[in-house]
């Protein structure tokens, strides 16, 4: 069993942590919020520091919301509730996957995911050639 690295959360978000977020103008983190269970993307959210550190240490997603300038927990108001599961960090540092356990709607509109409530938008859809690997390698 692989031995998870402890950090200190309590007061202020882990310089550790900190220092790896690349923060947009406003010192945010894109949230990309994922069911644990099934994998369907649910939202998108934006969290500073302090948003991320909340998150991190009781078990509930916090973002912070731009157009209201102040924190917001996830469920508080509508009872749709996003108990977290995981937090991960991508290579870039510049956005967050966090793994819920979603209750009800996650979106605003009352659709399960935002991206119900927002729908598709055409594209060409890509076809790998036939005989070209699956491991990620372009035959030349």
């Amino acid at each position: 069993m692989q031995q998870t690295e402890q950090y200190d959360n309590s007061n202020t978000l882990d310089d550790r942590i900190a220092s790896r977020l690349k923060r947009d103008r406003m010192g945010l983190v894109a949230a990309v919020i994922q069911q644990y269970d099934t994998l369907e993307v649910l939202m998108v959210g934006y969290m500073n520091d302090e948003a991320l550190r909340r998150t991190l240490t009781s078990g509930r997603v916090t973002f912070w919301s731009r157009s209201r300038q102040e924190y917001w927990r996830k469920g508080d108001t509508s009872g749709h509730v996003q108990y977290v599961k995981s937090v991960s960090l991508d290579c870039d540092g510049d956005a967050l996957l966090v793994q819920v356990d979603q209750v009800g709607a996650a979106c605003h509109t009352g659709s399960r995911s935002c991206f119900d409530a927002g729908g598709p938008i055409p594209a060409v859809v890509g076809r790998r050639a036939e005989g070209r690997p699956t491991d990620g390698r372009e035959v030349r």
